[in-house]
């Protein structure tokens, strides 16, 4: 073999590459930490997110008197997973562990390292078909004190110690193109050094290759991310006999870079690759008015009451309403081969119903700004969701139904969008609120979330017509789809060590993240119950981190 760089190389620095580089240094060995940005993309998509954590029975949920428990929630990832297939057995028993570790050490564990969340607690995945079928049974999304960069300042943090103390060395604009294999033991890694880029976070840096490098150790740690940034690799990979044909347009949650080209090159190079037709992406997607990325979306965060509409005007079927469902309403969306679809709401709904998903578009909760983030409750538009009414190209505001529709087909530049359609769909909506009770299933889920003190306080708008004057004015909102998460990956057992295609380990490869599914090369199934993403990453890597370093 030859002679060790470092003790092992943990490939890729974002969450869960920096969970698993911190557990290993802490372990007291050497680290060498490589990722194809520059320093000023550290800690990756996370950077970006909302910092949504998913917890089970947490104080938070018990101040607002939400009942959880992990029984429950089992009950409730079992359904919305739907795991169904023979290669599922590691998926299962990942998610198996990751619940345990989020019904027990996950809180005191991110609280001892100073990680804090927001008391209200988000019920995401609400899902609306019954008791047995896919979605949360209760809110279980916890927002971080800090979003997105809060989750990974402790984990930076350490790294950056560990650095200081020279256990950990960083290795900028390294390309990881292939692992180094000596009688079947993989022992280090070989790429392309690309030229130096001071371009900003997230934007597209460039290809240029100023030379190559071959380092070696005594494990390697895989934790490239996904695909979402590849939107071919995301129709190559599209479910057709389950989905339809993918979407001809989609934008792209995530940067370019984001491409999957390591986990084809480590699956090329004899991992076992599963479950590649299982993808999480949103059918909420805005063209982002201020983009970083090329194509880049915006995902908005809906509440339950806007009405959904299909290219003419149609409401949606259930349980396809706001926030149900991802899965089940991006499935209708492509099957039916929509281009896109449309929120229809008034000013009412969406000072309260409207967030939009991202650290950049939350600046009160990732500057942690209690005097900012109070102005939630105060029934004002937020600001970013205010920039894209002013700014978004997706957005039609008008006084009365009849202009709000002319500037619909205006918007897509055809007479698609039928005026009867929509205003008869409206109006029955609005004809079942002269009541309490009533026959319109949304409603009745509407007010059954506005139990809960935090649903009615900053989340869900009191039922209300939408033609009623005092609410408006009217607003439309186009909706595309938006690429986000891999759900498949790189197969791995309880260790995260890499799996071959007859289930025996790669000797000296193990993955975390995206890449390996979040772990085992699946562990959500088929659909995720959110908050689920962040904690997949640090769970892993945690995993994968303490077993390559014999801990």
């Amino acid at each position: 073999m030859p002679t060790h760089d470092a003790d092992v190389i943990v490939v890729g620095a974002g969450l869960a590459g920096l969970t698993a580089a911190a557990e290993i240094a802490d372990a007291g060995k050497r680290v060498l930490l490589l990722d194809q940005e520059g320093e000023q993309s550290l800690g990756g998509q996370a950077y970006w997110s909302f910092g949504g954590l998913f917890l089970i029975d947490s104080p938070e949920q018990r101040r607002l008197g939400i009942r959880d428990s992990r029984e429950l929630a089992g009950r409730d990832w079992a359904a919305t997973a739907g795991f169904d297939r023979p290669e599922d057995h590691w998926p299962r028993r990942w998610a198996d562990a990751y619940l345990d570790f989020t019904a027990g050490e996950k809180r005191a564990w991110l609280r001892a390292q100073g990680v804090r969340f927001f008391p209200a607690v988000g019920w995401a995945e609400r899902g609306g078909q019954g008791a047995g079928a896919p979605g949360n049974s209760v809110p279980r999304f916890h927002i971080t004190w800090g979003t997105g960069p809060g989750v990974l300042e402790p984990f930076e943090r350490r790294v950056r110690t560990h650095a200081a103390a020279g256990r950990v060395t960083f290795r900028f604009r390294h390309r990881v193109r292939g692992l180094n294999v000596t009688n079947g033991v993989v022992h280090g890694v070989s790429g392309d050094v690309l030229e130096p880029s001071e371009v900003g976070r997230g934007e597209a840096s460039s290809r240029v290759v100023v030379g190559d490098f071959n380092l070696n150790a005594g494990a390697v740690v895989i934790t490239s991310g996904g695909i979402g940034g590849n939107l071919d690799l995301v129709r190559r990979n599209w479910p057709t006999e389950r989905m339809g044909s993918p979407p001809t347009h989609m934008v792209a949650g995530v940067p370019r870079h984001v491409d999957g080209e390591l986990q084809g090159a480590v699956a090329r190079a004899g991992a076992n690759l599963i479950h590649e037709d299982r993808m999480w992406h949103y059918t909420e997607g805005l063209r982002n008015w201020n983009p970083i990325w090329p194509g880049h979306g915006i995902r908005v965060l809906p509440g339950p009451s806007s009405l959904w509409l299909d290219p003419t005007g149609r409401r949606l079927p259930h349980p396809h309403y706001p926030g149900f469902d991802t899965l089940a309403t991006l499935t209708h969306v492509t099957r039916h081969g929509y281009p896109h679809t449309w929120f229809l709401l008034n000013r009412r709904i969406i000072k309260k119903e409207f967030a939009l998903s991202g650290s950049e578009q939350n600046p009160d909760l990732t500057g942690r700004s209690v005097r900012l983030t109070l102005r939630r409750a105060t029934g004002r538009v937020q600001g970013p969701v205010q920039a894209f009414m002013d700014h978004g190209s997706d957005f039609v505001i008008r006084d009365n139904l009849r202009d709000l529709v002319a500037g619909m087909n205006a918007l897509v530049g055809t007479d698609e969008v039928e005026y009867a359609t929509v205003e008869r769909e409206v109006r029955d909506r609005d004809a079942q609120l002269a009541n309490e009770v009533g026959k319109d299933t949304q409603l009745a889920l509407v007010r059954g979330a506005r139990g809960l003190l935090s649903e009615r306080l900053i989340r869900v708008s009191p039922p209300a017509p939408i033609l009623d004057p005092a609410g408006g004015p009217l607003i439309a909102v186009r909706m595309n789809v938006l690429t986000r998460k891999t759900l498949g990956g790189l197969e791995t057992d309880l260790q995260g060590r890499v799996l071959q295609p007859g289930g025996e380990p790669m000797p000296g490869l193990y993955a975390a993240g995206e890449v390996a599914g979040f772990g085992g090369g699946g562990m959500h199934g088929y659909r995720s119950l959110e908050g689920t993403f962040l904690g997949g990453c640090l769970f892993s890597g945690r995993v994968a981190g303490r077993a390559c370093a014999g801990g």
